[in-house]
This record gives structure tokens, C-alpha cells and sequence, in this order.
């Protein structure tokens, strides 16, 4: 059942006062939303919650936030509709998008996902957090020490590799410590199973890291070396320099010289309706002040700070607020056109191969020697 929330303007002695919040016309929702986001104690999880929270509070919405542990866990329910929407990383969207790592297994394949909006507040950094009693200072310094890999979890691996690129190491020059979750990997930290694990600096697992016994370092990225720079874009090409300002061991402090990205990531799927996902747009935008600063990091979301040429293509009834609000341009639209061709060449080239009937111990190769030749051939950026 949709709710239609209107503007009720009344006028008094003092001016305007707004019923509730102030919001530019209509939001028509249903009164429950569901979305997967990454473990409880996480920035995503966290920033959920606040939003959720504003959704109650203006509009009488209750937002169910699920916790999933890894890439699959938030996508699965996506994929088969038992959720609207996907609070996620660079896993849930561009590695699903792209049918690489986890979703790259007979199962799964490339994914037909958009993006509403997504947190490019820069105020974060997206980084290897390492225990603070064992001496590290720069990242080379984790050779022969223990770091976690999340078992299901693409992105969160993808990017651990990329900071140990940066450093000039590989898994092989480092102790693998497997985990089920994000949580765990952290926990383990805490415990000392693992030196060292993958987070948002404002997680609230890096700020329970911080405050155990073993303590946090974020060892810098220093941006005036070019060349580890380069070896970590070219192991994930999301990643861009950034200096943070919030998270643990940062707050109030110096900022932090490292990378990020574009996290949490809200998304959807191609086939989910135009109208639900035009308002829920609607609802993030209008609704911004309502939920900023609730959580560490969550000011990302603004619609001045949206990026409508990442590295994943927007979905039809976001554009379409987008156009209203004047923040859409054809540039971003020819970018857009760009990712779907992408997306259809990927999903097109996976059919293909799944008609040819592969056993799947060796489905593994022949879809990354397809998958690079199909995004070669078409002339899109090859990665992974």
C-alpha cells in the first residue's frame, strides 16, 4: 500500500511553518522498505539505521535493514526481490555489474543493477586498518604478518589486495587469515587472529578496534607516490586519493592521508519499478537533513556530492528526479548509455558461454578469457 506524503503549508504571524518536514511535493512509498547493507556495527549498516530513523520520523515509513556479511549475502536478496534495495560497496554494484570474483561463478553472472545515490562525502577513507601493537608504521611493513580475507566477500578482498599493490606486496608475501564476515575479520583483529582487515575508517568495528587493548594505526597512502598509486588503481580503478576526516583514531585529529570510494552504494535492479525507485530518490534527497549527521560519514549523501559519472549506471526513475531537480546532464546521460551498453555486452557474452554447456570446474577461466575479450572487443575499460 503507498502512502502519499503532501506538503501542508501553514501560514501564521511568522511565516511559513511546514507539517512535519519540509518536502517539495509528493513522496508516494510504501509503508514498509527493506534493503540489505553490510553487517551491524558497520558505517553502512549504521547510516541505514539513521536513515531509516528519518523515513519513521517525517513519513511514517519503516525501513528494514538487513545485515549480510558479505557481497552475496546483500545481493542474494536483492537478485530475488525479497528486498527493494541494497545499501552497498563496489561488491553489490560494480563487481556485480561486472560478473567478476564471486558473481563470476555459473550461479550468478553479470548483474542488471543501478545506482539511486551513494556517499562521495570524503570525509572517510575506505582502508587497511592494522592492530596497533605490532609495530607497523607503512603498509610494506605487513609483510610476514596476518591478514584477513572475507570468504564471499570480492570487494572487501579486491581492496585489501590493492592497499598490499600500493605497498609492493602480494597475498604471498603476507599470512592469509580466511573469515566468514566482515564482522568477524574485525572481531578477529580485536582477538588477535589477524594484524590487519578492510573497512570504512568510521565503521563502528574500526572504532571498537581502536578502543581494544591492540589499538588501530591507518598507515597513509602517501599521494606523492605516484607509482604505489598506480599499482593499487591498477588492482581496483575505483580508488582515487583522499584525505579523511572522520573515523576511528581520526576524529578531531589530522586528517588522514589515504584513498576511498564511493561507499555505501544505494542500489536497485534494472527490472524494479521507476516510480518506487524515483521516490525513494526523492525521499534520500529531501529528506538529507533530516538524517545528516546521525552517523560518522553520512553527509556523502547530499545531492550536491552525487557522481553521476561512476563507474555504474543509474536507474531510469532516479534519472528522472534527477532531471527534475536540474542535476542531470547529457554528458552523464552519454555516460550512462555507455555502462548499459557495457552491462548488455557482459550479459550477452555470459549467455553465450552458459549455452555452451561448460562443466563448472572449468567455467572458471573460460568466462574471464571471455569477459576480457568481450569488454576489449567492445572497447570498454578492461579491469579485473
Amino acid at each position: 500500500m503507498l502512502r502519499t506524503f503532501k506538503l501542508l503549508a501553514l501560514v501564521g504571524l511568522g511565516g511559513v511553518m511546514v507539517a512535519g518536514h519540509a518536502l517539495a511535493g509528493d513522496i508516494k512509498l510504501p509503508s514498509q522498505i527493506a534493503w540489505t547493507a553490510y553487517g551491524t556495527g558497520s558505517a553502512g549498516y549504521n547510516q541505514s539505521v539513521a536513515v531509516g530513523s528519518a523515513l519513521k520520523s517525517a513519513l511514517g515509513i519503516d525501513l528494514r535493514v538487513l545485515p549480510g556479511k558479505n557481497d552475496i549475502a546483500r545481493t542474494e536478496p536483492l537478485r530475488q526481490g525479497k528486498v527493494e534495495f541494497s545499501a552497498t560497496g563496489v561488491g553489490g554494484s560494480f563487481m556485480a555489474q561486472e560478473g567478476a570474483f564471486a558473481f563470476g561463478k555459473p550461479n550468478w553472472g553479470p548483474q542488471p543493477v543501478r545506482v539511486l545515490l551513494a556517499n562521495n562525502g570524503g570525509a572517510i577513507n575506505l582502508a587497511v586498518g592494522v592492530a596497533g601493537d605490532i609495530g607497523v608504521k607503512e603498509y610494506a611493513d605487513l609483510k610476514g604478518k596476518r591478514v584477513a580475507w572475507v570468504k564471499g566477500a570480492p570487494a572487501l578482498n579486491v581492496n585489501t589486495t590493492a592497499y598490499l599493490a600500493y605497498a609492493g606486496l602480494t597475498w604471498d608475501d603476507v599470512i592469509k587469515v580466511e573469515f566468514g564476515g566482515f564482522g568477524a575479520s574485525w572481531k578477529g583483529l580485536v582477538n588477535n587472529q589477524v594484524d590487519a582487515a578492510f573497512a570504512s575508517t568510521n565503521s563502528g568495528k574500526a572504532y571498537e578496534a581502536a578502543a581494544s587493548p591492540r589499538g588501530l594505526v591507518w598507515p597513509k597512502i602517501h599521494h606523492d607516490d605516484k607509482d604505489g598509486i598506480a599499482r593499487m588503481q591498477a588492482i581496483a580503478p575505483f580508488f582515487t586519493p583522499n584525505k579523511a576526516r572522520v573515523g576511528a583514531n581520526i576524529d578531531g585529529g589530522e586528517p588522514y592521508e589515504g584513498a576511498g570510494y564511493a561507499y555505501p552504494v544505494l542500489v536497485a535492479m534494472a527490472a524494479q519499478d521507476a516510480d518506487l525507485v524515483y521516490n525513494m530518490t526523492k525521499a534520500m534527497v529531501e529528506l538529507f537533513d533530516q538524517y545528516d549527521g546521525k552517523a560518522p560519514g553520512i553527509g556523502g549523501w547530499a545531492l550536491a556530492k552525487q557522481n553521476f559519472e561512476w563507474v555504474a549506471p543509474f536507474h531510469d526513475g532516479a534519472i528522472r528526479y534527477y532531471k527534475e531537480t536540474g542535476s542531470w546532464t547529457d554528458k552523464a546521460q552519454a555516460h550512462n548509455d555507455s555502462l548499459l551498453a557495457r552491462q548488455a555486452a557482459l550479459a550477452g557474452a555470459w549467455k553465450a558461454l552458459k549455452a555452451q554447456g561448460l562443466a563448472d570446474d572449468a567455467w572458471g577461466a573460460a568466462w574471464t578469457e571471455v569477459r576480457r575479450k568481450t569488454l576489449k572487443d567492445g572497447g570498454f575499460e578492461v579491469v579485473f
